[in-house]
């Protein structure tokens, strides 16, 4: 699918750019995101004037370890479906779920299926107390 949903495991909420980075840090990563998309998101490829940066990290659950991957720039749509759980407290979750349905052509059944995916990912990578975090792709990014 080209639009998933990343649960990010409650222990790494804070474990973020904006908050790691010296000042200045995180603004220089998002917007050569920016540049890279030209004008698109990342994901769905919808023309969009206001971009949003999105982490993507990766979860090396025998080793504890969550690395950054890259950041990308995605649409306020996309960002929704990506943080599901955010999305359906804010009450949001209908047109989180017509969007990922849309950008993967997929049916109800099969983004039900998808969230309950994440949704045991996200139980098992909580059950790790503490990750170590891997930021080694950031001179790339910047």
């Amino acid at each position: 699918m080209k639009l998933n949903f990343e649960l990010v495991p409650d222990s790494c909420w804070y474990s973020n750019l904006r908050t790691l980075l010296p000042p200045g840090g995180w603004d220089a990563v998002r917007r050569r995101a920016y540049a890279r998309a030209g004008g698109r998101c990342m994901i769905c490829g919808a023309p969009v004037r206001r971009l949003e940066a999105h982490e993507r990290w990766s979860y090396d659950e025998a080793n504890a370890v969550q690395k950054l991957e890259d950041v990308v720039a995605v649409c306020h749509a996309c960002h929704e479906v990506i943080h599901i759980g955010r999305t359906q407290l804010a009450g949001r979750e209908r047109e989180a779920s017509e969007h990922f349905m849309k950008v993967n052509g997929c049916s109800y059944a099969e983004y039900k299926r998808a969230l309950g995916e994440a949704n045991a990912d996200h139980r098992r990578r909580n059950a790790i107390p503490e990750w170590k975090l891997d930021i080694s792709v950031l001179p790339r990014l910047i």
